[in-house]
């Protein structure tokens, strides 16, 4: 099967793979925006991760392709590169309604039974919420879904938990992904999630095409051409040339300004912020079921159905694309406390407000502090006059992830300032020009 993609052009799928997309659990997807809100800001952003998913899957087939030139007979290979492929394919299977925006309404981690060997030590003894990753596992390792996977187990010999591992980023059998005494769990897990993905590396392209701006583009063929496999240990990590460390910096400036530019946009997050608002004081007119099997009908338009019929005043003003005013927005810490000194005029005279904020965001879509720790990714360089190679870790070779981590937040009040008294008004004028 060959899918025409505006991005990446031609994508081919294997015919073993077909039956994995055009499973149910597959194609909701098709009804799940990649950019939730953001379509009412940038009208062209209606792309989905049904066709985001088979782009990283795209990207994920060039990168191994790189990293294992001239192994791709090797039988052991191949059944790595299946395994790899259906986990970048299938990283978002779980995603709720809405992007991100539905995760707290979700059920209690305990509900939907995971197996415990996908649990970790401490999720197994903290009943946490759920999360849409907690979905993809279930969706994978114990669902209906398991028999869309048989032609590719037939043929490459792949298991399902071992897709469900690169995901989660830990295994508890590594000698699946060890060939010739190396362990490439590490390298491939880095490459579905970690600061240099391909799931980073699609939505960059992607977002930036839907929404008609410039912010994500970097150069993707150059930043392939120049993966490398660090080998330490005996275990195989994911490392760039130095020819591409000046690409990879691009790479990270583009993810920052797509953040602050579109997935930060000032009217997405505050719409965000109405639905959690909506969820709060109307709790029972939406829940996202335990059942993988009824989950399946949750995509963006059950959401939004639910939302149309709703008399929460909340709810309404989602659908109908109203925001309060921003009223407010800081950038230093200077800013910050101007913000303060609004904020706590607003709650003082009972005035409903929103405040939102880039903390705890920016790490989603640049730096993935739990990945760069775990496996921390490296630079190669020749030596000069010999084939002798230094490798070294990413920090050695930029800054940018420390900058980036350092960078002040970007703070923002909402409120609905024109239907305030002028006596308020004022106040607020004078503390914002203060």
């Amino acid at each position: 099967m060959e899918i025409r993609d505006p991005v990446h052009g031609s994508i081919h799928i294997l015919d073993e793979e077909i039956p994995i997309i055009r499973d149910d659990f597959f194609q909701r997807l098709r009804n799940i925006k990649q950019l939730g809100f953001s379509e009412y800001v940038f009208p062209g952003a209606t792309h989905t991760r049904f066709i985001h998913s088979i782009g990283v899957m795209n990207i994920a087939s060039s990168a191994f392709d790189r990293l294992f030139k001239g192994r791709l007979n090797d039988k052991n290979i191949l059944r790595l590169k299946e395994t790899f492929k259906l986990a970048c394919l299938l990283h978002d299977v779980g995603h709720a309604p809405l992007s991100h925006s539905t995760e707290t309404v979700m059920p209690k981690l305990s509900e939907l039974n995971i197996p415990k060997d996908f649990l970790s030590l401490k999720d197994q003894k903290q009943d946490r919420q759920a999360t849409h990753e907690d979905y993809t596992i279930k969706s994978i390792v114990d669902s209906s879904f398991a028999g869309s996977f048989s032609l590719v187990e037939k043929k490459f010999g792949l298991e399902r938990k071992h897709i469900a591992d690169l995901i989660t980023g830990h295994t508890s059998d590594p000698q699946y992904f060890t060939i010739e005494g190396i362990n490439y769990f590490p390298v491939l897990s880095q490459l579905v999630s970690s600061e240099l993905d391909c799931d980073r590396m699609d939505y960059l392209l992607r977002d930036s095409y839907f929404c008609g701006v410039s912010y994500g583009s970097y150069d993707l063929d150059w930043m392939l051409d120049n993966l490398e496999i660090c080998i330490d240990d005996n275990k195989a990590y994911l490392g760039i040339n130095e020819r591409a460390v000046v690409t990879f910096d691009d790479f990270l400036l583009s993810r920052y300004h797509m953040f602050i530019m579109v997935y930060f946009h000032y009217r997405a997050v505050c719409l965000e912020q109405l639905l959690y608002k909506y969820f709060k004081t109307s709790p029972t007119e939406y829940v996202i079921p335990a059942s993988i099997e009824e989950y399946i009908e949750h995509d963006d338009q059950y959401l939004m159905k639910v939302l149309k019929r709703s008399k929460n005043k909340y709810a309404e003003a989602v659908v109908k694309n109203q925001v309060p005013q921003k009223i407010f927005e800081s950038f230093n810490e200077k800013q910050e406390l101007k913000l303060s000194a609004i904020q706590n005029y607003l709650a003082s005279e009972n005035i409903e407000f929103i405040r939102s904020s880039s903390s705890g965001r920016l790490s989603k879509y640049y730096v993935d502090e739990t990945s760069i720790s775990k496996y921390p990714m490296k630079v190669v360089r020749k030596l000069f006059g010999s084939d002798q190679k230094i490798i070294s870790d990413i920090g050695e070779a930029t800054d940018l992830f420390t900058k980036f981590s350092k960078s002040h937040a970007v703070n923002r009040l909402h409120c609905e300032f024109e239907t305030l008294e002028l006596e308020k008004q004022k106040k607020i004028l004078d503390l914002i020009k203060s």
